[in-house]
């Protein structure tokens, strides 16, 4: 039997911090990042279980900036 495994990828630079992604990962993976910002003074998200990713793109789907890429990848059991 086969289990998905998900990794996700973010655009610092793009992303404002509107957490959209946050509400709608099934896993908790996301979390925003509280003490740095990027180069627009917005502070952003990063992945901050990755290992529990499924690769579901919930996050990327509601990013009104498109600022996450998905990648998932089958790994046997």
């Amino acid at each position: 039997m086969s289990k998905m495994k998900g990794a996700i990828v973010v655009n610092t630079d793009r992303c404002k911090g509107c957490q959209l992604c946050v509400v709608a990962c099934p896993k908790d993976v996301i979390a925003l990042v509280q003490k740095k910002v990027n180069v627009h003074g917005y502070p952003y998200i990063e992945p901050a279980r990755a290992d529990d990713c499924i690769g579901c793109a919930a996050c990327a789907t509601v990013c009104p900036d498109g600022c996450i890429t998905v990648y998932r990848k089958k790994v046997e059991v």
